[in-house]
């Protein structure tokens, strides 16, 4: 019970920045290295504002904002600049690491004894465990309500036909650099807020937090879709949180393995996603046997 109940808490954390790995990777069909960068910042941000005496809520929104410029820099260097977006990715996460080190100071920077959104929980008389799931609830359901109702807007649409054929979109006016802008802008910002939330459950921020991030969203993503195939958009951005939700329990019942060594876990994390990668291929050579044969 435990193993599930703490998947369900880091589970919902980390869905929010899968979230934002989806909006560039499957709306915008752009595949963004940014989010290796934008999370420390968020992180990096939210401890240092804490630490200087400032609401663990206030600066949780500054780190979004501060992912939300990330992704500014990234989409302008895609748009405007005319590099490849997996070029992009790396240029911005590079900048990001003198960044992010400037902001913290030092390598990690500790919230021992510091107010957070997760004591200030704790303080009301609920459990560490309630806490965190209260606060991941809250801040996931606000964001899939938020980017479902932006999805049915003009500008959704706008945003999600960029993606599906650029030319196209072009050709029907839509202006389709200001549309990836604005996708890389909300990716980044909630990759960054997703790095405050799990910095203040954690108790730290540190500098190379961000490594394998991206892994960790795009599993999430390609869970869900295995899972479940033919969604709506906002029944999507839902079911991400379940595959965030059994990513976490796969990684934790592999470390749960007598004499498992918790230093593999970024190689149990790329061997998983290269995993399910496989599954949609699989399943359809056994269509195709199956068609071939009957």
């Amino acid at each position: 019970m435990s193993l599930i109940l703490s998947s369900l808490s880091q589970g919902l954390l980390w869905s929010i920045m899968a979230i934002g790995v989806y909006l560039t990777f499957r709306i915008l069909d752009i595949a963004d290295l940014t989010a290796e960068g934008s999370y420390p910042l968020g992180a990096a941000i939210c401890a240092t504002g804490i630490v200087s005496g400032a609401s663990p809520l206030l600066t949780t929104f500054l780190a979004f904002a501060g992912g939300l410029l990330a992704g500014l820099v990234s989409g302008l260097v895609h748009t405007k600049l005319k590099i490849p977006a997996l070029l992009t990715g790396i240029i911005t996460l590079t900048g990001l690491y003198s960044v992010n080190l400037k902001v913290l100071g030092r390598a990690n920077v500790a919230l021992l004894r510091q107010r957070t959104l997760v004591t200030q929980l704790y303080d009301l008389g609920f459990t560490k465990l309630a806490a965190v799931l209260i606060m991941g609830f809250v801040f996931v359901t606000i964001v899939i309500f938020l980017l479902a109702l932006l999805m049915k807007t003009q500008l959704g649409l706008a945003l999600r036909s960029t993606g599906d054929n650029n030319l196209m979109s072009e050709a029907n006016g839509i202006k389709t650099d200001q549309m990836k802008i604005m996708g890389y802008m909300l990716s980044n910002g909630l990759i960054a807020l997703c790095g405050a939330l799990l910095c203040q459950n954690n108790g730290y921020a540190d500098l190379n937090a961000g490594v394998g991030t991206i892994v960790i969203g795009l599993a999430s993503i390609i869970i869900a879709e295995v899972m479940i195939r033919q969604l709506s958009i906002g029944w999507r951005l839902a079911s991400i949180v379940l595959g965030s939700i059994v990513y976490r329990l796969i990684i934790l019942a592999i470390l749960a393995i007598p004499g498992m060594d918790a230093d593999l876990v970024k190689l149990f994390s790329a061997m998983l996603l290269a995993a399910v990668l496989f599954v949609p291929e699989l399943q359809q050579r056994l269509r195709l046997r199956k068609t071939s044969l009957g």
